[in-house]
């Protein structure tokens, strides 16, 4: 990587030579660089709504760029080791679907793991192609699947020679990571692309001892999620694509369903961290590294709880381990991870990424410090000792296999009946029902609904997961495929 390069930021710079010439604007948005909403003004600052301004030729264009937006491509491309970056508007969730419509059609087989975002199986509602699920292994002590056997994806290519690509999560929201180049290369040598979710693994680009990244891997598109741990606002992503994949059409793929009106907001965000994490993002992660070391040696001291670490590592459906995650479980004090998560934002003011049946995620990135890690272990020792309980009978599994009956885009369109949830059971599924976050499905359209997925669903809402996906709100009603 140039180093010289990589201290530009063209949106950026763009923006700041836009606000210097003092443009009158007769053009959208309306609030006019904020005269016309003082309100907005006062909330995000004179700046910053300055700046929120439409497509215009010295800013470039986001579904056709020829200057400053398309420079900043190639700045990504390098920092990335990717042959092109798209800079995405529409959160990872874009780029996990152009990756799927960029390679699927109607029909088209795709080999992926069941516990992927909702945004995965969205494109398969979308574009008509058919799943063929590897369901990962599960550690039963902590509730939570883990990463693609190489052995499963083998076995499932055998079956499946004429499916078009391999999905891969990678790493998990818990930070398990799969053999990912051994994954693209039996790809590769069956003539199928590999597409990565990488949401959870910017860092994996500028970190030192780090699990390998997609790019590196040679996977042939990849999603990275840069507002999660690079640091650009909410919303902002980068679809990477390799050598083996025709960028234009990529293009024209993307351009079907993101915006025609860019935020530059997030544009320039994604620009200005690119850049941040290319010349300092060596010497930042180090230090996310050691305060999750840090941490997790802390919290692991206190007795009761377990901090995920380098030890659930066993080379096959455990390549490797994203030690920067603070994934800790909380089941043997007898609390669920969403009680605890729920105990932690109510009573000492620390708002966590997520809590699930058996399990929190301490999200930690370039913006933390000591003193933050130092009182959440303290909250943590605190709430033990006032909370632990005896955890027998609680519930644990966070994966449940699947019954595929329908493809999703079959089910979700499908002729539909909404019954109550105990009337349920034998049913196919025609709608969602996941936690988010993480946004993993416990139902997605085309599977049989069964008992065990019914007591799953009530024993999360009565821990207080927020549920998601179906059309009740209220998750008391299911829609299932009408009976002939």
């Amino acid at each position: 990587m140039e180093q010289n390069s990589q201290l530009k930021a063209p949106i950026y710079e763009a923006l700041e030579r836009f606000r210097k010439m003092r443009v009158v604007p007769f053009d959208v948005p309306g609030h006019k660089h904020g005269k016309g909403n003082p309100e907005l003004v006062e909330l995000l600052g004179k700046q910053c709504v300055e700046i929120d301004v439409n497509s215009m030729k010295p800013l470039d264009n986001l579904c056709h760029p020829v200057s400053v937006i398309k420079e900043a491509e190639h700045l990504a491309a390098e920092a990335f080791g990717a042959a092109h970056a798209f800079l995405m508007v529409g959160g990872t969730t874009s780029s996990v679907q152009s990756m799927i419509l960029s390679c699927c059609k109607q029909g088209d087989k795709i080999i992926l793991p069941r516990n992927v975002h909702r945004s995965a199986i969205n494109a398969l509602v979308l574009c008509g192609a058919k799943p063929v699920y590897v369901n990962p292994d599960v550690d039963h002590h902590l509730g939570i699947a883990l990463g693609m056997k190489v052995s499963q994806v083998e076995q499932a290519i055998k079956e499946n020679p004429d499916a078009v690509a391999v999905f891969v999560n990678n790493p998990t929201y818990y930070g398990i990571c799969s053999d990912l180049r051994r994954i693209v290369k039996m790809a590769h040598e069956h003539g199928m692309k590999v597409l990565v979710d990488e949401a959870h693994g910017t860092h994996f680009y500028f970190g030192e001892h780090m699990p390998v990244s997609a790019m590196e891997a040679g996977a042939d598109m990849a999603s990275v999620s840069m507002h999660k741990s690079g640091g650009s606002l909410t919303q902002s992503s980068f679809l990477l694509v390799g050598e083996r994949v025709n960028a234009g059409y990529v293009r024209q793929i993307i351009n079907l369903t993101q915006t025609t009106s860019g935020s530059y907001l997030l544009l320039s965000s994604l620009d200005i961290s690119r850049r941040n994490l290319a010349l300092r993002g060596r010497e930042q992660f180090q230090k996310v590294s050691l305060l999750a070391n840090y941490a997790r040696e802390e919290i692991n001291k206190i007795g009761g709880y377990y901090v995920f670490s380098k030890d659930l590592i066993n080379h096959n459906s455990v390549y490797d381990f994203d030690t920067t995650k603070l994934s800790i479980h909380t089941l043997d004090i007898g609390l669920a991870g969403i009680e605890v998560y729920d105990i932690l934002r109510d009573e000492y003011d620390i708002q966590i990424e997520f809590g699930d049946l058996g399990n929190i995620l301490a999200y930690l990135s370039i913006g933390d410090r000591i003193q933050e890690v130092e009182r959440l272990v303290s909250a943590l020792a605190d709430i033990k000792r006032r909370y632990q309980k005896d955890s027998t009978g609680m519930l644990s599994q966070e994966y449940i296999e699947p019954m595929v009956i329908m493809t999703p885009q079959e089910s979700f369109y499908a002729e539909k009946e909404y019954l109550k949830l105990e009337d349920t059971i034998g049913r196919v599924c025609s709608e969602f029902v996941m936690c988010y976050p993480p946004g993993i499905p416990i139902l997605a359209p085309g599977e049989e609904i069964t008992d065990k997925i019914l007591h799953y669903i009530c024993y999360a809402k009565e821990k207080g997961c927020s549920m998601t996906g179906p059309e009740d709100e209220n998750i008391e009603h299911l829609n299932v495929i009408k009976e002939k």
